[in-house]
């Protein structure tokens, strides 16, 4: 049954105008049966209802039918009728019904000047109707019970129209938040994929060429030196291995709640500057002479920080890798200050310079790094150095200590 009610309120919401037909006609009906009784008052004489009372009466109560369409038509075609039949002497109940029912929807459904035009005109109609009513309507008792039900119903309706812009205004709130939250929503989503494509490119880039050098050696001595060449595919193994562990440990965070359970070796925390020893020597096995230089006083820096250093160097000293050409030298360079971190990663190869600034589009290599220094409002500087070769400079500011 409360279902059925529910349905049937929602859909008189959606056509108001059969709801106003609704009220129009039990009015209607009400009113006639007042009619049929011709009722009188003790000292009081009416005129008799004639065609004329009908008439005034179905145009009165009828129009109320259209009363949230042109509520302030509506009102003026019911002040009119109600002065009309004060003119004839014709006393009806229906019609004051109709009276208040207009005066509210005038108030509930227009704005404040409008409204207080409409109410105002109802007010000198019913001080008219005292004065053209006689006894029935003398006395300032009357005067005043008439026009405090008249403020009542005009304050009522103005109290709902309020309360319903309210209302809309708290949905379209709550809209226009629902909407910036899948924003930001998909906006987090793009960050994240950005940062996940970064991670990605730099592990795979690194290892595979790492991968691939190690191959190319293995292939050229494999006959004339099988234990050289056995050394070269186990490095091949083991930095498969760590690129493996860490793409899992990237790709960690799609994981659902169904997905199982990531053991701990997935789990392990993201590489950092106390790394870049490690790295350097998986690179010097390739054939890749690098040296590693600190100066200052090594500091606590974030986690964010700490990993985009780690990837600058992988990125850099695996470009220096692939186009520096053989025999070519590498350095990197951590100085460390009181409000700033500065890196530096050069070599003195040949072919660094032209491949880098080839570098593709977004997604690669060189868009990372700035990616990754501009997140931290760092600065970054990519070009070839005085005298051959090719540099990444990147500062990363510090906090104060």
């Amino acid at each position: 049954m409360s279902s059925r009610i529910r349905d049937l309120r929602a859909w008189l919401g959606g056509h108001p105008t059969a709801t106003d037909g609704l009220v129009a006609a039990l009015l209607m009906v009400f009113t006639f049966v007042d009619l049929a009784q011709d009722v009188s008052f003790p000292g009081h004489t009416y005129a008799p209802h004639d065609a004329f009372a009908y008439t005034a009466t179905v145009v009165t109560i009828g129009v109320l039918a259209v009363r949230q369409r042109f509520p302030m038509a509506v009102l003026a075609v019911v002040l009119c009728g109600e002065v009309l039949l004060a003119t004839q002497n014709h006393q009806l109940s229906g019609d004051m019904f109709a009276f208040l029912i207009a005066v509210y929807t005038v108030a509930a459904h227009l704005p404040l000047a409008r409204s207080a035009l409409g109410g105002l005109a109802a007010l000198t109609v019913i001080i008219a109707l005292v004065g053209i009513g006689g006894d029935i309507y003398d006395g300032v008792y009357s005067l005043t019970a008439n026009v405090g039900l008249l403020a009542g119903v005009w304050w009522l309706g103005r109290s709902l129209r309020l309360r319903r812009s309210y209302l809309a205004e708290l949905e379209d709130r709550a809209a226009r938040l629902e909407k910036a939250r899948f924003s930001d929503a998909r906006t987090a989503r793009v960050e994240e994929r950005s940062r996940i494509a970064r991670e990605l490119h730099d592990v795979v880039a690194h290892h595979v060429s790492v991968m691939t050098v190690q191959a190319s050696a293995a292939r050229r001595i494999m006959e004339r030196n099988p234990d050289a060449a056995r050394e070269s595919i186990e490095t091949i193994e083991q930095v498969g291995r760590t690129a493996l562990a860490e793409m899992r440990r990237i790709v960690g965070v799609l994981r659902t709640e169904r997905d199982p359970v990531v053991s701990a070796a997935e789990l392990t925390p993201q590489p950092g500057t106390q790394d870049l020893t490690g790295l350097v020597e998986q690179l010097r096995e390739t054939g890749l002479a690098v040296q590693l230089e600190v100066d200052g006083e090594p500091r606590d820096l974030s986690t964010g920080v700490d990993l985009a250093v780690y990837r600058l160097v992988q990125e850099a000293l695996t470009n220096s890798l692939k186009h520096a050409g053989p025999h070519a030298r590498a350095w990197v360079r951590l100085k460390y200050s009181e409000r700033a971190l500065v890196l530096e990663v050069a070599d003195d190869g040949r072919g660094s310079s032209e491949a880098a600034c080839n570098d593709p589009g977004p997604g690669h290599g060189l868009v990372g790094m700035r990616e990754r220094v501009a997140l931290y409002g760092g600065e970054l500087r990519i070009g070839p150095r005085a005298g051959g070769g090719f540099e990444v400079r990147a500062r990363f500011p510090l906090e104060v200590t």
